[in-house]
């Protein structure tokens, strides 16, 4: 399991809330592989200022984003 941010293109009026803490518009990724390096869960479109913690908070609370 690993978050990571993905580069991301979003309207002027957006740009604020997916803008990473080092200042890039990113987009927040949750990503699970298996021990055969196979995703076996994606979670994206988090903005970029979220915290890692509360994006893995919300796809465990909410099981029908699978």
């Amino acid at each position: 399991m690993d978050e990571t941010l993905v580069p991301a293109w979003v309207p002027q009026v957006d740009q604020n809330r997916y803008r990473s803490r080092k200042g890039r518009l990113a987009q927040n990724v949750l990503a699970i592989c298996d021990f055969d390096m196979n995703f076996t869960y994606l979670y994206a479109g988090w903005q970029g200022s979220a915290a890692d913690a509360h994006v893995l908070d919300h796809a465990v609370s909410f099981p029908s984003n699978q």
